[in-house]
């Protein structure tokens, strides 16, 4: 099976540790330099009660290592309460620019007017990336980012690290630098492109930045009935070095099929077939069967602090 990187489909090349680095990630966190490193990530916290629901009892099982919130979404208060019962969550933030749905919508958390370039015409965020590329400015970008790590504080979250919805700031080398940016003055560490397309600016990466040497997303060219074997066959072809596998949980039932209607990839059968595969025996055995080290955005973070 086919694996889909994000690196060479959609939004770039992840690199390895910057190359000033005298120790890998694997040896700074305490495993031998060949060790295969994983985060398995479970985007979107906040979409919506099934959502969410999934992605605790992934997170509380064991069977994801990390997640992300949305913070413009009905949801987030429920996320909120979750983190504050559960401290030692890994949980970022998904910052969100987008909102893809057909009739389930949102927008900014800053105020409209003082993030116009944001937002359509109803006062919502557009449904691709496209237009946020064409018109957000990053001055507005930057003032709605804070704002939305300024709610999830606010609402006792204490954020792991920061990416980005539909890889929405990667579109362009200015939404990177705002990115990247908003990342350094809340001293988070952030999801990077290093090369390809639309890779960052050169030298806006320092030698503390610890970036991916892959992620894996399945795309709409797995076959729906070869699910497992696309995540197992991932498992099975992990190289040495830090991964992260996202994942979009949630339950195929009529809360998530009314909110995703009309939009069958990343929807609600998908979201459950995720759920499924993560969760099943079968997986965590391809994990232990091939010396997979699950680790987090905090030991990242933790990694990213040591010499």
């Amino acid at each position: 099976m086919k694996l889909l990187f994000w690196s060479s489909v959609v939004w770039g090349v992840f690199a390895s540790s910057v190359s000033a680095q005298t120790r890998t990630i694997a040896e700074r966190l305490g495993h031998p330099a060949d060790t295969k490193l994983l985060i398995l990530h479970a985007d979107d916290l906040g979409a919506a009660h099934s959502v969410d629901a999934a992605s605790f009892d992934a997170l509380d099982r064991g069977a994801i290592s990390s997640a992300s919130i949305m913070v413009p979404t009905p949801w987030l208060t429920e996320v909120a309460a979750y983190a504050r019962s559960h401290p030692n969550a890994d949980l970022g933030l998904h910052l969100t620019v987008t909102s893809e749905w057909k009739t389930y919508r949102w927008g900014s958390v800053a105020p409209n007017d003082k993030v116009p370039s944001l937002l359509d015409s109803d006062g919502t965020f557009p449904n691709e990336t496209d237009p946020v590329a064409a018109r957000a400015k990053p001055a507005e970008i930057e003032r709605e980012l804070r704002a939305q790590v300024d709610r999830a504080m606010a609402l006792g979250i204490h954020p792991t690290h920061l990416d980005s919805h539909m890889a929405a700031l990667f579109t362009t080398p200015d939404l990177i630098a705002a990115y990247v940016k908003v990342a350094r003055e809340y001293r988070l560490p952030f999801l990077a492109v290093r090369d390809g397309p639309r890779a960052a600016p050169q030298g806006l990466f320092s030698d503390r930045d610890v970036v991916l040497d892959a992620l894996i997303v399945a795309s709409t060219d797995v076959p729906r009935d070869q699910w497992k074997a696309f995540y197992l066959n991932a498992i099975a072809n992990l190289k040495p070095g830090l991964t992260q596998i996202i994942v979009h949980l949630g339950h195929d039932d009529a809360e998530l099929q009314a909110v995703m209607v009309d939009h069958e990839p990343y929807g609600s059968a998908w979201r459950q077939r995720d759920y499924d595969v993560m969760t099943s025996a079968e997986f965590q055995k391809a994990l232990r069967d091939n010396h997979v080290v699950l680790v987090t955005w905090r030991d990242v973070q933790r990694a990213a602090q040591q010499p």
